[in-house]
């Protein structure tokens, strides 16, 4: 890498950071923010945005540490909005995500019947980072979670199994490390490329039919590795690399699910494609 363009990166990183401090989410289109808000069930969907949005934490995530940035950023834009804790662990409080996957899906079934029931929507849309992109297919393709999501949106999903970088072709070669990792902690050793719970959701097609799926990719994700891994196949799949929309957004695994207003701005034009805007670097400022 030529001199100029090791001093870009972090100086345009540090940019982008700046400008996401100093915007406060509430200029943006606060006039059409509901009269109620992010887990508050008296919430009624609007006209304008008439489905209820879920949104589903990562891996060591939790439903409010994940969603500081993205939650107020669709509330204030109308959109009524939900986030629920799945996959905890006996004795281990805030890093959830760890439990086995089928069964966080299973929690996922019955968080989305409760918020549909408390707005009386008949579809919600589902937004979920890293495992919290991925994990709801399942709900979608084995529980039943089709007739009742119209779209759902991820962001840095891992859809088809991480090597993280090929440090889990090293688990081989350390006897019991496996049957530790599954027994321990079976939510990460289902996310591993290769998995029986990874074959299982991919047989047959990445998606179900009547859902809209999007992701949203970043090229420096550490974590779901190799990143392009992240994107689904289908025919009613929109899949989106950080990079083509803004290339000086140097968003990793966890910022771009948790700062990035550029991945932000997509969203929303997934959640609402009638009304989509062009995202750019620009969008940082919507």
């Amino acid at each position: 890498m030529l001199p100029w363009k090791r001093v870009l990166r972090p100086l345009t990183a540090l940019l982008l950071t700046a400008a996401v401090a100093l915007v406060p989410a509430a200029t943006a289109h606060a006039d059409s923010a509901p009269s109620s808000g992010w887990n508050d069930y008296s919430c009624m969907p609007s006209a304008a945005h008439p489905r209820p949005v879920v949104l589903v934490h990562g891996t060591l995530g939790n439903s409010v540490d994940n969603w500081l940035g993205l939650a107020p950023y669709l509330e204030h834009r109308g959109y009524c909005v939900f986030s629920l804790d799945y996959g905890q662990l006996s004795g281990v409080p805030f890093f959830h995500g760890l439990g086995p996957i089928d069964k966080s899906a299973e929690q996922l079934q019955v968080f989305v019947d409760k918020v549909l029931t408390a707005t009386g929507a008949t579809k919600a849309d589902l937004v979920g980072h890293s495992q919290g992109g991925m994990m709801p297919r399942y709900y979608l393709k084995f529980l039943g979670g089709a007739g009742k999501v119209n779209a759902l949106v991820g962001i840095a999903p891992n859809n088809h199994g991480t090597t993280l970088s090929g440090l889990t072709n090293l688990l081989p070669y350390f006897p019991g490390a496996e049957d530790l990792l599954s027994t321990a902690t079976p939510g990460l050793a289902d996310q591993v490329a290769g998995s029986a719970f990874m074959a299982k959701l991919n047989a047959g097609g990445d998606t179900v039919a009547g859902v809209h799926y999007t992701v949203i990719a970043t090229q420096y994700d550490e974590v779901v590795t190799p990143y392009r891994t992240a994107f689904l196949s289908g025919s009613d799949v929109h899949n989106v690399l950080l990079q083509d929309l803004c290339p000086l957004d140097l968003s990793e695994h966890v910022a771009i699910g948790l700062i990035d207003r550029i991945a932000f701005h997509e969203v929303t034009n997934a959640l609402d494609p009638a009304h989509a805007t062009r995202t750019t670097c620009a969008s940082v400022f919507s």
